[in-house]
């Protein structure tokens, strides 16, 4: 079978196996890659400015006012309670020089969410995002014992207000009645705060993942099941001949799961166009030849100039 396209025509083999591959490597990619899971080298780029920024805390800490214990673990108390957004309010900034640090410090955390947004499409067992689920509940229960009984323990707050203390914190909602005030509960909110609010969020990211597979599968069990009428083939009949060969039926089942769009056909189509040199509607080897052969060229010709 063949589709037809800007005059040429293009078998639907070639497409359905282009588009294959297209959507597994797209599955490959890593999830809300650049938001959670930064590469090393931006971890490695962005290092040094992090550094930069607790030491200019550190250098202006007299601009910090509120309830003081170390200098330098202040610093790093205030730079982990303004970037996890919790902002108690014990710590705040009370000059001029102070304020402006931490605007930077808030617009450089939000400047990655500009990032446009990206279409993922990675198939996951429903049952592993259960248990990722299941597993960082667990982890954030955990984290909810133990912040309750070290505020318990160290800042001496009962278990009511030490239990509303960490919900406010990890939910990053900070009123500021309640927070870690002596030097050890700081040093140890440095840690706490990071893990546990990374926590929630990695909770309510799988929830959301798990709510779009199960959403996605059962879009893909109701195309399947659902009888083909009519209207079917004529909407699956691409080329217009009366008849629906496999490719085609394929291509249009895809389609109707979502799993690819026309603008996917249309991208693998424009391949196909640019590697047919002799505009036979068919790819042979020497079809291959002649195209890599046009684009060294075309790379030669680029680089002269």
């Amino acid at each position: 079978m063949l589709y037809r396209n800007a005059g040429h025509l293009i078998p639907y083999s070639y497409i359905i196996v282009d588009v294959a591959r297209m959507v597994d490597n797209a599955a490959q990619q890593p999830l809300l890659s650049g938001l959670l899971d930064p590469t090393p080298q931006t971890n490695k780029k962005d290092a040094p400015k992090r550094r930069f920024r607790h030491c200019c805390f550190y250098l202006v800490n007299p601009g910090i006012g509120g309830k003081r214990t170390d200098g330098l673990l202040d610093a790093v108390y205030f730079c982990i309670v303004t970037m996890t957004t919790v902002g108690y309010g014990d710590l705040v900034p009370i000059d001029y020089l102070v304020e402006r640090q931490e605007t930077a410090l808030v617009k450089a955390l939000y400047m990655r969410e500009k990032v446009g947004q990206a279409e993922i499409l990675k198939e996951i067992e429903t049952n592993k995002v259960r248990d990722k689920c299941f597993m960082v509940f667990a982890l954030l229960l955990v984290l909810i014992v133990v912040g309750t009984i070290f505020l318990t323990a160290v800042e001496k707050l009962d278990l009511v207000d030490a239990f509303y203390c960490v919900c406010s914190t990890i939910t990053t909602l900070g009123y500021g009645d309640k927070s870690f005030s002596t030097k050890a509960g700081r040093l140890f909110a440095i840690f706490w705060i990071l893990i546990s609010t990374i926590c929630l969020a990695l909770f309510f990211l799988y929830v959301a993942e798990l709510n779009t597979e199960t959403r996605q599968r059962a879009l893909v069990n109701w195309v399947l099941d659902r009888r083909v009428n009519n209207v079917d083939l004529e909407a699956a009949d691409l080329d217009g001949d009366g008849v629906v060969g496999s490719a085609e039926f394929i291509l249009y089942k895809l389609k109707e799961m979502g799993k690819i769009n026309q603008e996917d056909i249309s991208l693998v189509m424009e391949e196909f166009e640019n590697l047919d040199v002799d505009q036979s509607g068919t790819l042979s080897a020497t079809d291959i030849t002649l195209a890599q052969s046009a684009e060294v060229a075309n790379e030669k010709h680029n680089y002269a100039k």
